[in-house]
């Protein structure tokens, strides 16, 4: 089974924990982590083909357009989920949008894009569970 993997761009210091990547691997999704906009970019011209990307729209090095831009530049049908805070940028260029971070509705989100994905990975945890 070949699981998702999601580019996560968290603006936390780099030696922390990011909570969505957390959040990402406990659904059984694999995850890279950028933590600013370049190092996204660079990220993204080694994994090309990441599943799909979830951003901090309030991201710093980059306006967050620019840097959806630079990544659909890389591959053009990336999705790209943008996660502010109330009063947070909003970024026009993502494909979809969370007010805050909400783990259940990133995880709605994440699992729409892959049904048949998270399917497999669910009942691949139903059977592991089983045999516990």
């Amino acid at each position: 089974m070949v699981r998702p993997c999601f580019l996560v761009i968290d603006p936390e210091f780099p030696g922390s924990i990011s909570t969505r990547k957390l959040v990402i691997e406990t659904a059984k999704f694999n995850v890279l982590t950028a933590y600013s906009g370049r190092e996204a970019i660079e990220t993204m011209r080694h994994f090309p083909l990441v599943s799909g990307v979830v951003l901090d729209a309030d991201v710093r090095d980059l306006p967050c357009d620019a840097l959806v831009s630079a990544l659909k530049a890389i591959n053009p049908v990336i999705p790209v989920i943008a996660i502010s805070g109330p009063r947070g940028t909003r970024c026009t260029g993502a494909d979809h949008h969370l007010e805050s971070f909400d783990p259940r509705k990133l995880l709605e989100i994440l699992s729409a894009l892959y049904p048949e994905e998270t399917t497999q990975i669910e009942k691949r945890n139903e059977e592991l569970e089983r045999e516990n």
